[in-house]
């Protein structure tokens, strides 16, 4: 069982960049694959990264790549997501997630736990 909080979060224009964070509670946090998903109002919620639990192997959604790169940092059982050359079509709230697997999923089904989300704003 984790609890996730994600923070960094807001409005940045077109081009821009943001680092969000992910902070985790739980005795099992370097167990855990990871993943950050977004969803538009509206929207389904969308794959963007996953880490797995060693943090040596990363996936990314083709939209991505290049820009994006996830980390983590199990001694402080914090996941984070760099995110470079923000367009407007990426406005979307971003959730931190989390499954009871040390391998990498891009399906949000296999999650067992989400953070509350962060709204990220990306102005033209």
């Amino acid at each position: 069982q984790v609890q996730l909080v994600e923070s960094g979060g807001g409005l940045v224009q077109a081009g821009g960049s943001l680092r969000l964070s992910c902070a985790a509670s739980g005795r099992t946090f370097g167990n855990y694959g990871m993943g950050w998903f977004r969803q538009a109002p509206g929207e389904e919620r969308e794959f963007v990264t996953a880490i797995s639990y060693s943090g040596y192997t990363t996936y990314y959604a083709d939209s991505v790549k290049g820009r994006f790169a996830i980390s983590r940092d199990n001694a402080k059982n914090m996941v984070y997501l760099q995110m470079n050359s923000l367009k407007p079509e990426e406005t979307a709230v971003y959730y931190c997630a989390a499954r009871r697997s040390r391998t990498t999923s891009y399906r949000a089904v296999e999650y067992d736990y989400w953070g509350q989300g962060t709204q990220v704003t990306v102005s033209s």
